[in-house]
């Protein structure tokens, strides 16, 4: 497995210059050139976030803010060409990790991004092992709410992974509709149980290698191998 990492830089040369850099590193890398588009991603954390400050509709400062809302913990890099040491700070106080001034060489990216990686998660692991569940091919990582295959990132929403969370945490232990709704969208929630159906077809067409059971007229279960 390798480190994902989310790049948002939005002019298009330097964003293939860094990505390639990144990628040659050995990680995996999903490139945005907008934060709009960036922000759909808040949902699944990577290991690092490498922000540009200026960008063309939904600044840095708006996506740090929604990242460590999300989860406080994942690692931010803010790059920019504005005033260096005000965004340094801006960034600092916003919980940003580091802080890199336009123009940089794409090498002192890498060896600030080794540091940080390292720092932040040692021994070379990804994470603490009593956060990591593996099931089938996958790794589902309890604490970065993220799963991986291989060295490829499985995007999840929020009620995806918890539903996940849920089936592979209590492995043979069958759920009804109604105990699902309860548990992944509340006690407050008024609606079809068949939200609990759109969510699983969801599930499994992302993770098709799961061991999921349909129990016709009552719910579902992951089953035990």
């Amino acid at each position: 497995m390798s480190y994902s990492i989310y790049l948002v830089e939005d002019e298009i040369a330097l964003n293939q210059v860094l990505t390639s850099y990144l990628q040659k590193e050995g990680w995996d890398v999903k490139s945005f050139t907008t934060g709009s588009e960036a922000g759909k991603y808040i949902e699944t954390p990577p290991h690092l976030w490498i922000l540009d400050i200026m960008l063309p509709d939904v600044d840095g400062f708006d996506l740090i803010h929604k990242i460590k809302a999300r989860c406080k913990d994942t690692p931010v890099i803010f790059i920019s060409a504005r005033d260096a040491e005000l965004d340094r700070v801006i960034g600092l106080e916003m919980g940003s990790e580091d802080y890199l001034a336009k123009p940089f060489l794409p090498r002192e990216l890498i060896i600030r991004t080794h540091k940080l990686l390292e720092r932040i998660y040692p021994k070379e692991s990804l994470l603490p092992s009593s956060t990591l569940i593996k099931v089938e091919d996958y790794f589902v990582d309890e604490a970065k709410r993220m799963v991986l295959k291989g060295n490829e990132h499985v995007e999840l929403t929020s009620k995806e992974f918890d539903l996940l969370l849920l089936l592979v945490k209590n492995k043979g232990f069958a759920f009804s509709r109604e105990k699902l709704i309860h548990i992944i969208w509340g006690t407050d929630y008024f609606g079809s149980d068949r939200v609990v159906d759109d969510l699983m077809r969801r599930l499994r067409k992302k993770m098709p290698d799961l061991k999921i059971e349909t129990i016709y007229g009552y719910g579902y279960r992951m089953v035990i191998q």
